[in-house]
């Protein structure tokens, strides 16, 4: 058995733990809208047509800020077609999924959604097909109270309030060839940059994204962030992330260090962002919007046949239903101690998705809703990080990867909130074979009154949950020692940890 040894001081603070680190995404993508969040025939369907139990779930989880439609999808989207009365919407052919969109559920049907839960809208504007116009549009019909034309529309539509929408997407992964509207850096830069410019004309208050790399591995990655800073850096508030994981060819060592490359990837963009902020000598700080995020098997997608004869495209088709094994939900759990760790400049995230595409929430139409492995991380971390991110003081084993090189077996990762003098550590093993005993050193918080640990583990790495098995794995309490000003835990190999501790 290893042995880590990790440091919790309150004196070390990384920064305020935003809310909207706890983010998620709904795209207008095979289930997640229709027969995911939306089903009128649904049993427990509200007058709404959207299903109770999904949204008692998605309270559950925790999720704060959720991004909206797009994705890909938003790329050929007009927002025109998703307001007014349904029966005059049209429908409409998605150039992203190959699917057809009925646009039953739009702006307004979602926003009265995401008031039942308890969320706030993050609005993605289409860069791809369409441009300052049309966000312009859209801005007016959203937040303008009254008195023009579009937001009288609003009005008429059921609306009478503005939405009150704060942040925006200015577009999407437009560094990606697959995006409808796919261009260059310097092309898509000056387009946000007169996008954003425009938007703040009509409401100085916003916080605008611009578009960073989809992916970590992409040719142009750096040199993007750097040259669509230099177009945006004045307007804009967020540069975005993106980043998928999975297993490949059997190496599940690599695979569960996957946030090595999250910390790097953050840290990479931070640097350029920096540069171009030093070059503008600016006083500003551009930070970090990772909203697409999780475990994603891309390859099982790429390898399935495309839908391409247009009068087959489907209504809401099983797009990307991944099944989350116990390996994924702790590289998820460590993927969320990432974006904890860079708290200071990483404000917003966006777990990708919520309902059914690559979700911790899965239905079956007319049957249940369940809990996939990857809820749990996400909500205790949602429920338990308070107050601050404190910079991880942790030693320990390592271990030699494929991807990586040597990595840490234990990552890491301690809140704290003083005005409840509450603390929530997280951390995973990552070895296949050997418990370790984490000690918890909090000498420099005081005497602790009450701890409480649990776990996530299974004897087999790749047990999942299922409609037939929903509940096979879950947390589980997990026995701890105290001594003077320590707190002593074995965690199995393969398992993500979470210890609440009040002082």
């Amino acid at each position: 058995m290893s042995d880590a040894h990790l440091v919790l001081d309150p004196r070390l603070i990384v920064a305020p733990i935003n809310r909207r680190l706890f983010g998620s995404f709904v795209e207008h993508l095979g289930r997640s809208v229709y027969n995911g969040i939306y089903e009128p025939t649904h049993p427990s369907a509200d007058a709404d047509g959207f299903r109770q139990d999904v949204i008692e779930l998605v309270k559950e989880l925790g999720v704060t800020t959720i991004r909206y439609p797009g994705g890909n999808f938003v790329s050929g989207f007009r927002w025109e077609d998703s307001v007014g009365p349904r029966e005059a919407r049209p429908v409409r052919l998605d150039l992203a999924w190959h699917s057809t969109e009925t646009n039953e559920v739009g702006l307004h049907e979602f926003a009265g959604w995401l008031d039942k839960v308890g969320g706030e809208l993050m609005m993605a504007v289409n860069l791809g097909t369409r441009g300052p116009l049309a966000a312009l549009d859209l801005l007016e019909y959203c937040n303008v109270h009254s008195g023009s034309t579009l937001s009288e529309q609003r009005r008429t539509n059921g609306r009478s309030e503005p939405f009150g929408i704060t942040m925006w997407c200015l577009g999407n992964e437009m560094d990606g060839p697959w995006q409808l509207g796919h261009r260059s850096a310097d092309d898509y830069g000056k387009l946000a940059a007169m996008t954003a410019a425009a938007m703040r004309q009509l409401d100085p208050g916003l916080e605008l994204v611009a578009c960073g790399s989809s992916s970590a591995s992409m040719p142009t990655f750096g040199d993007w962030e750097r040259t669509v800073l230099t177009h945006t850096y004045d307007t804009v508030d967020y540069i975005s992330c993106h980043a998928y994981y999975e297993e490949r060819d059997g190496d599940l060592g690599s695979f569960l260090a996957s946030a090595v490359n999250m910390d790097k990837f953050i840290e990479t963009v931070v640097a350029t962002a920096d540069f171009v902020k030093a070059v503008k000598k600016s006083s500003k700080t551009m930070y970090i919007s990772f909203d697409e995020w999780n475990v994603w098997y891309l390859s099982r997608f790429e390898n399935v046949d495309k839908i391409t004869d247009i009068a087959t495209w489907p209504r809401a088709p099983r797009l990307s239903e991944d099944v989350y094994s116990l390996a994924d939900a702790v590289v998820f759990g460590n993927l969320m101690i990432s974006l904890l760790k860079h708290a200071d400049r990483v404000t917003s995230a966006s777990m990708a998705q919520l309902v059914n595409v690559i979700a911790p929430i899965m239905t079956e139409p007319g049957g249940p809703a369940w809990k996939q492995t990857t809820f749990y991380p996400f909500a205790l971390v949602s429920r338990l990080a308070r107050g601050v991110t404190l910079l991880p003081v942790l030693s320990g084993p390592t271990y030699e990867t494929r991807d990586f090189g040597e990595v840490p077996e234990v990552d890491a990762v301690s809140t704290w909130d003083k005005e409840s003098r509450a603390s929530a550590t997280f951390f995973v093993n990552r070895s296949q074979t050997e418990s370790c005993t984490v000690t918890l050193d909090h000498a420099a918080v005081g005497q602790a009154t009450s701890v409480t640990v649990q776990t996530l583990t299974d004897s087999d790495f790749y047990a999942a949950n299922t409609r037939e098995e929903p509940h096979r794995v879950h947390m589980n309490a997990l026995e701890y020692s105290m001594e003077g000003d320590t707190i002593r835990v074995i965690v199995p190999p393969v398992s993500w940890t979470a210890v609440s501790v009040n002082f």
